[in-house]
């Protein structure tokens, strides 16, 4: 099997989506960078570089992906020879975004790239524009244990209830996607599952994306230098995958946020194989309000994006799709 199509890996924050990234990277022919600040942020300023057909509008964008704080020296990459790249290759958005991971690749002697961020799960349309020949690969974890993770993150902006919001909205993203794309396209799987068995569960993400499985990837700790060591609440990564922490909500959690997403989550808790505890106070309607509110919120804020992209993509007047895969070779070709 040999496939050059691109892997993204996303699922809400603190899901496990960079261990599962690391267990990726491990497969001899696979590369995941850390996480990037320049997709989403250069894509949503694209307006201003118009349409690369020029070497000063190729440099421009060069300029912003290559810019402080879109990591992409996180990668090991040189800032400079990046920018150059993009400026002597790019056609494309999709293809300024893919030189530098097709290079991260190279410079990691793989034959593929992928790239891993949580808040893609949101952003698969805009992803398909870019990358049309793209496979997605959609981690999801007991919500409960996502936000008692996402409790103790020092840089999330949410309070539980938003975090409780965050994870019902990425959730029902994977069912959109689920239905709507084709098989080979998205796959989904749960860290439950991928911490218990990852053999398994890992053999079948292979069968997905058409690679051989590896023994390697049962070993992510052996590629952690690839997740910047700032990342403290990455520790984990450097041992073992285990089960230790699929519970971590019963402790992690105060009884009323328990209570809470038991009663607001609990069929969607179950639908996906989550046994409620039962454990948790009632939830006050004060919270229920407030649960109410922010999901209302998160959802409406990323149909209006889809509503967006999709009316974009049928009115562009120039194309931003990749062309740097055989598919997306073939894709531009007969366009």
């Amino acid at each position: 099997m040999s496939s050059d199509r691109p892997i993204f890996v996303v699922g809400c924050p603190r899901s496990g989506t960079t261990m599962l990234g690391l267990m990726i990277h491990a497969h001899p022919r696979l590369a995941m960078p850390p996480e990037n600040r320049f997709v989403l942020h250069t894509w949503r300023r694209r307006r201003q570089f118009g349409d690369l057909s020029t070497e000063e509008q190729r440099r421009a964008i060069a300029a912003h992906i290559t810019r402080k704080g879109s990591l992409v020296k996180d990668m090991g990459l040189s800032n400079a020879a990046v920018a150059e790249l993009i400026a002597e290759q790019a056609t494309t958005f999709g293809d300024a975004f893919g030189l530098v991971f097709q290079e991260f690749a190279r410079a990691n002697g793989k034959a593929r790239w992928g790239d891993k961020r949580p808040a893609y799960f949101g952003e698969v349309d805009m992803l398909l524009r870019l990358f049309p020949d793209a496979q997605f690969v959609h981690l999801l974890r007991d919500g409960r244990a996502n936000v008692a993770s996402l409790k103790r993150m020092p840089w999330w902006p949410e309070t539980s209830i938003g975090s409780m919001a965050v994870w019902s909205t990425a959730e029902w993203c994977l069912r959109r996607d689920a239905a709507r794309l084709p098989a080979d396209t998205f796959h989904s799987m749960r860290y439950e599952d991928l911490v218990a068995d990852p053999r398994t569960v890992l053999t079948r993400l292979c069968d997905f994306l058409e690679e051989d499985f590896d023994e390697a990837m049962l070993e992510p700790s052996k590629v952690r230098e690839v997740v910047p060591e700032r990342k403290v609440w990455h520790e984990r990564l450097s041992g073992a995958v285990d089960s230790s922490t699929v519970e971590s909500w019963r402790t992690g959690l105060e009884p009323w946020e328990l209570g809470l997403m038991e009663t607001v989550l609990g069929r969607t808790l179950k639908r996906n194989g989550y046994a409620l505890s039962g454990d948790g106070k009632r939830p006050s309607l004060h919270a229920l309000s407030h649960y109410a509110k922010s999901l209302s919120t998160h959802r409406k804020d990323m149909r209006r994006r889809w509503k967006k992209e999709a009316l974009e993509a049928e009115t562009r007047t120039f194309p931003v799709a990749a062309r740097l895969t055989t598919r997306q070779k073939e894709l531009a070709g007969a366009s």
